[in-house]
């Protein structure tokens, strides 16, 4: 009688502030494979092809970054040589130090790497990955909130915020999904690619997953980051917040400021990662996307109404940092809004 095969071994790693969702999500859909198509065609009991274990460094019980109480299945030292290592979303803030608070989950990521493990990384969890430095010279992506901050940390590596899924390594062992449930684009790139495409879109069809096309940028809040550490920085932001669409806004601050204007624009970059107009400009297009999200006024008058008298050039920056247009971002937001508000039993505002 022929053996079975050897269980597909896929470590996730419970690591401090881990989300428990992300964490469970990726378990259930592992261990979902052929077991739940057959159970709803009435086909002979099936088990999965993988074997998911959540491990963490010492096998402890540890709290999730939701107050979930996670119990792992193995530690690091206990948990047989994975095919997969998982690194699921971390909620840390973007920019928060981490010091040396992860350095045994880093450590094992690597050891692991090195003998022969693909690595899969979700969201925020590129802070883990980035800090082995297996994404130097490398394609990587993150959650949209995250990348300015591993781009400054981490120059060598080529981050990507408008992509959804990269492939990274000189033998493509590093697999990476970006903001939020493209997370389910991950786990089913890792199933297809042990299991099968048919295992995979099984379980996208069961459980409605779409790999849509739309650029994690879309979904951003361009105005992420908030308030400058700087105080002077901090209240010129404060003034921008409730002043941007007004004529020559940056010249505005710098009168504000006091500073000469090479001194403030220096120093607002260093307080906050982009230079005032850039900065104005954000908060500029943040407004236009609700606008866009929430009404039906036509793009010239949106382009208007947050400070561009020119509509084509707005629409062009847009564009540039939105990666859609306004009738897109429109089309695609828009559509969701009311969907929303309908299952609210509300009714958009007039």
């Amino acid at each position: 009688m022929a053996s079975s095969p050897a269980p597909i071994t896929v470590a996730l790693i419970a690591a401090p502030a881990v989300s428990a969702a992300t964490l469970y999500g990726f378990y259930d859909a592992l261990s979902s494979v052929r077991r739940d198509w057959q159970m709803l065609h009435g086909g002979a009991p099936a088990s999965s092809p993988f074997l998911p274990l959540v491990v963490s460094r010492d096998g402890l019980p540890l709290e999730a970054a939701n107050g979930v109480c996670i119990t792992p299945d193995r530690s690091f030292a206990d948990c047989p040589a994975p095919d997969v290592v998982c690194i699921t979303d971390l909620a840390v803030p973007p920019g928060e130090p981490l010091d040396e608070l992860y350095e045994p989950e880093v450590a094992w990521i690597s050891e692991r790497y090195a003998a022969g493990a693909m690595l899969a990384c979700a969201c925020s969890g590129a802070l883990l990955v980035a800090r082995t430095g297996l994404l130097d010279g490398e394609d990587a992506t993150s959650h949209w909130a995250y990348c300015d901050m591993l781009r400054r940390n981490h120059p060598a590596t080529r981050w990507h915020a408008e992509r959804g899924f990269v492939v990274a390594g000189a033998d493509q062992r590093i697999l990476m999904a970006g903001s939020g449930t493209v997370w389910h684009t991950l786990v089913l790139a890792l199933i297809a690619r042990f299991a099968g495409p048919q295992d995979a879109m099984q379980v996208a069809r069961i459980n409605l997953l779409e790999l849509h096309g739309t650029s994690p940028v879309a979904y951003a809040s361009l105005t992420a980051g908030g308030t400058a550490g700087d105080p002077l920085i901090a209240d010129c932001q404060v003034w921008a917040a409730s002043n941007y669409s007004l004529e020559s806004p940056v010249a505005r601050m710098v009168a504000m400021s006091g500073l000469a204007e090479r001194t403030f624009k220096r120093r607002f970059t260093q307080a906050t990662g982009m230079s005032p107009l850039d900065y104005i400009h954000r908060l500029r297009l943040e407004e236009a996307k609700q606008m866009l999200e929430s009404g039906d006024e036509p793009v010239e008058a949106i382009a208007l109404e947050v400070g561009y008298q020119d509509p084509s050039f707005f629409t062009r920056l847009f564009r540039r940092e939105v990666a859609l247009t306004p009738a897109q971002y429109r089309r695609r937001f828009g559509s969701m809004g009311r969907q929303l508000q309908r299952l609210s039993g509300r009714q958009a505002a007039p």
